[in-house]
Parts: structure tokens; C-alpha cells; sequence
């Protein structure tokens, strides 16, 4: 039986043992990863799973279950509906309508088909490529490879029907760098739905290289001057605003932009797109996590906030339409909202241009502590290294600086947005130059 029609038994034996609404969820994939270190295979895994989901909709009330188990189907029916005796009645519970879809392209055969000598062979070039980039790299903490591989059918019983296929790849190193007494460490990764688009041997020498521009660093006493993020560090702080367009976290009061739509919150050179039909995003497929076909929106259009990320219960609640932002972790629960590509606009200044600032400035490349900022406030205080600019040359390293504020002042004080926009996982930014801000030695 294919897994539209399993996830239709399901609906229809849901139905009968007395759901009103139903939707099953089905997850087919399968992993492969591999470690390597010194040139040898560290670790080798793989694996293959199945995972369905109902969730039930029974006099307003919600009962969920789920399993791994084809033959534990009519348990998996009888737990949900069981549930939902016991939940509380939710008026704004419901399952969306049946609608068009569009193909988004996010499969590859190639991942598909990797075979475990491949995969080992791209993780040795990922090790190599960082360990002969200079004699000054003593090591490599750690080089892997990850391919995956899935088949997600989705059903409902207002007719929704949808059934996708995606693939992703990635690679991550840890490069060490030592001279004169002096030790360094940075990284880099390369995430995509297409083999085709990892350079493993790049993406080696890349962490090689910031490892080795980072030896000799040191501290600097307190000044006011420009800042430049790196793509990585700003997508980071955009990766913690991003809850705060969680139209859930909006309507429980735990975000930072309650009461904000339509305001001025950010500098107009900054337009924020989340883009869940983006060709082969990580984020993207034809539907979201409750069959809603996502789609393109600006969430902040120069500066201005324009809109929250819905799925259909938080959409209900105030009474507007999904945004096609349901997202589910995985298999084992019910949908949420959360972003499929959030981005922000490249602009047209590439990197070079953009740190070719007269003066000083400080570019970032890392940030510590991004897990101690404040997502309701915004406020943050974190430690961060990167290069000390003088007139747009390198003039030294810098390590053990602290950065403070807020990240919605953070984002009006951006001056210039570069050209090159880079993607970690669904949200991705191009480096961003700041006026100056406050930098503690």
C-alpha cells in the first residue's frame, strides 16, 4: 500500500471510531553519516525509519498519537481518540481546506543513491583539504558528513492530499591553528539540498583559513566604532528575532514585536523574506506540516513590519489565514509555527567594498554566548573575536571583546547590507555593516 493510501485508512478508521477531524502525518527517510579523524573513519551510521502521526479533532477537543510500528495502526487510532477525551475543549482547533500546491525542486538522486564510500571519500577531502591549507593547522577537531534522505505524505480528511520527496546534504569541520604558544580555533559548514552545491574542499579551507587569521589575537580596551557582521553572526541574531514573528509567541506575549505590525522597526535597508517556495531551499517544500502550500512573504519591508508567520490554530485565533508556517521537529508532535527560508535581502556591495571602511571598525566572525540573549527584551551581551580593520586593512585579530544592546536597535542601526547572502540551515543573511556601537575590551 502506498503511503497516501495508508494515511486515507487511517483518516477514514479515525472518522469511524469517532474523530470529527483527522490528519495523519508520514515520514519515510533515511541517514547516512561518517566522521572521519587523522584520516581515518571515526564514525559511520545509518539508518532507516518510518513515522506516522494522527492528530484528531473530537468535539473541539485535540488528541494526538503517533508510531513507528505499520502494524500499530489501530492502537495509534484508539490512543489519539482516547486523548481527546481528556483534553480541553478549544475553539479554535481546526484542519485547513484543500488547495493548490506548487513543486518546489529539493530532491536529488545523488544524495538519494550516496553510497558509504562516497560519503566517507567526501569527508576525508573535507579533513584533508583543512589539514594541508597551512603547516600552522596542527588538527582537526572534528570533519563530518551527513546525507538524508525522505519521503513525507500527508493527509487530511477536508481533502487535503500531498506527497513530496527531499533530500539534504551537509558537512561540518572544527579546524585548530597553533604558533609562538598560540592556539586558535574556527569552523565552517556547508548545508544544501543539492550534492552538487557542497564544496567539501572549500568549505575545509575556509575554517583552515579563519583558524590561521585568527593566531596572534588579542584583547582590545573599551571604544565606539563600526561593526561588521560576517553572514554566520548575523544569521545568528536574525535566528533569534525570528521567534519573536512566531504569531504564537505574539498572542502568549512573549515576543518583542507584539503590537508592532505596521511600525517602523528596523533601518529601511533591511527587507526580511521568508520564502518557503524558495528552489531548492533547505526550508522549503510544496506544503507546510498541516498541508497548507507555503509561500513567499516580506515580514519586514525597509524597515517596516508587515506581518506574523501563521499555521491554521494561530491564524484562527486572530482571525486571518495561515501564512503556510506550520512546522513539526518531527513525527512525534503536533504542528507549530516556524519559519520555512527566513533571509534577509542581499544587497549589491560585496564584502570586500564593505570592509573597505576609512577608520576603524571590527569584523566579527564569531559570537559566544548567542544562547543567553533575551528573545522576549532582545537584549543580549555577548562575547565576540574577529579582525581589527584600520583604513579597510587587516590591522590585527581581536579576541575576548564583548558586544552589548538590543537586537531591534542592533537592526536600525544597520548601514549597508553586502551581497553576499549565505544560508545556515532555513535562515541565511549577507554581512551587515552597523554605526558604531558600544565594544568593551
Amino acid at each position: 500500500m502506498n503511503r497516501l493510501s495508508l494515511a486515507e485508512e487511517i483518516i477514514g478508521l479515525a472518522l469511524r471510531r469517532g474523530a470529527d477531524m483527522a490528519d495523519v502525518y508520514i515520514k519515510d527517510y533515511k541517514n547516512l553519516s561518517v566522521e572521519v579523524k587523522q584520516q581515518d573513519v571515526e564514525s559511520l551510521d545509518s539508518s532507516e525509519t518510518i513515522g506516522i502521526a494522527l492528530r484528531v479533532i473530537r468535539q473541539k477537543r485535540l488528541g494526538f498519537s503517533f508510531t513507528t510500528d505499520v502494524d500499530s495502526i489501530g492502537k495509534m487510532v484508539d490512543d489519539a481518540v482516547e486523548a481527546s477525551r481528556w483534553s480541553g475543549e478549544d475553539v479554535y482547533l481546526d484542519l485547513p481546506e484543500r488547495s493548490i500546491a506548487s513543486d518546489i525542486d529539493i530532491f536529488d538522486e545523488k544524495i538519494a543513491d550516496v553510497s558509504e564510500g562516497s560519503a566517507i571519500e567526501n569527508a576525508l577531502m573535507l579533513e584533508k583539504s583543512a589539514l594541508s591549507f597551512d603547516r600552522r593547522i596542527k588538527k582537526v577537531r572534528k570533519a563530518s558528513a551527513f546525507f538524508y534522505c525522505s519521503f513525507t505524505s500527508f493527509a487530511n480528511s477536508k481533502g487535503v492530499r500531498a506527497h513530496y520527496k527531499g533530500t539534504i546534504v551537509s558537512s561540518h569541520i572544527m579546524a585548530i591553528a597553533e604558533d609562538k604558544g598560540d592556539s586558535q580555533m574556527a569552523w565552517d559548514m556547508g548545508i544544501a539540498r543539492f550534492l552538487e552545491a557542497i564544496d567539501f574542499s572549500a568549505i575545509g579551507k575556509s575554517a583552515a583559513d579563519n583558524a590561521v587569521s585568527l593566531l596572534g589575537a588579542r584583547r582590545i580596551s573599551a571604544v565606539k566604532a563600526p561593526v561588521i557582521l560576517d553572514p554566520f553572526v548575523a544569521t545568528e541574531f536574525l535566528g533569534i528575532l525570528a521567534s519573536s514573528f512566531n504569531s504564537d509567541n505574539i498572542q502568549k506575549g512573549k515576543s518583542m514585536l507584539k503590537g508592532k505590525l505596521g511600525m517602523d522597526i528596523m533601518s529601511p535597508v533591511i527587507t526580511i523574506v521568508d520564502n518557503g517556495q524558495m528552489q531548492r531551499g533547505i526550508g522549503s517544500t510544496p506544503v507546510d506540516d498541516e498541508g497548507v502550500p507555503t509561500m513567499k512573504k516580506d515580514v519586514v519591508a525597509k524597515g517596516k513590519l508587515l506581518c506574523y508567520l501563521y499555521n491554521t490554530y494561530t491564524a484562527r485565533k486572530d482571525n486571518t489565514v495561515s501564512t503556510g508556517n506550520a512546522v513539526r521537529g518531527d513525527f512525534k508532535g503536533i504542528p507549530s509555527v516556524g519559519v520555512t527560508n527566513l533571509y534577509i535581502e542581499k544587497g549589491d556591495i560585496d564584502r570586500g567594498a564593505l570592509v573597505k571602511l576609512p577608520g576603524r571598525a571590527i569584523y566579527i566572525m564569531e559570537a559566544m554566548g548567542m544562547h543567553t540573549i533575551n528573545p522576549i527584551s532582545g537584549d543580549f551581551s555577548v562575547g565576540v573575536t574577529g579582525l581589527w580593520m584600520e583604513n579597510g586593512e587587516v590591522a590585527y585579530p581581536v579576541k575576548e571583546a564583548v558586544i552589548s544592546g538590543n537586537i531591534l536597535d542592533l537592526f536600525r542601526r544597520v548601514r549597508a547590507v553586502g551581497s553576499d547572502l549565505r544560508f545556515y540551515g532555513r535562515v541565511g543573511s549577507p554581512s551587515l555593516l552597523i554605526e558604531d556601537i558600544d565594544i568593551s575590551g
